[in-house]
């Protein structure tokens, strides 16, 4: 993915969120590398909503597997997901809101969102996501 293709997706999920009246955002777009693409936060966001965001992307990029089914491997394994956050230095948010990116069916980065409702971090990824005319992962 390049960085017009970030740049599209971040942009878009920013608008979403502002369309639909979320609290302030911060989103992180990581690519195929899992590097870090594109970052944004909305004025107003709270200080370390920019990790959380991140931690969401990076957790999904690190397991395969989008933050929503992290979240249910968190509940049924939390032991697992306690030892995948310290191998994966302790980035790794299993909560709604990092969502694998594909293009074809090849994995081609993540967006992590963080600041309203995880649910809500979750529509504005895939609103993003879908803007930029690839498919969203959320597990």
């Amino acid at each position: 993915m390049d960085l017009s293709v970030a740049q599209k997706i971040l942009d878009a999920a920013l608008v979403y969120a502002v369309e639909h009246k979320f609290m302030p955002m911060a989103i992180g777009v990581l690519d195929a590398r899992g590097a870090l693409k594109a970052y944004a936060a909305q004025d107003g966001t709270s200080l370390k909503r920019g990790e959380i965001a991140l931690g969401k992307a990076n957790g999904a990029m690190a397991l395969g597997m989008g933050s929503r089914a992290l979240l249910k491997r968190a509940e049924q394994q939390p032991f697992f997901i306690a030892a995948a956050t310290a191998a994966i230095g302790g980035s790794l948010v299993p909560v709604p809101g990092g969502v694998l990116i594909k293009d074809g069916g090849e994995l081609v980065g993540a967006v992590g969102v963080s600041g309203d409702t995880s649910d809500n971090d979750e529509a504005a990824a895939l609103a993003g996501i879908a803007a930029a005319g690839l498919v969203g992962e959320t597990g």
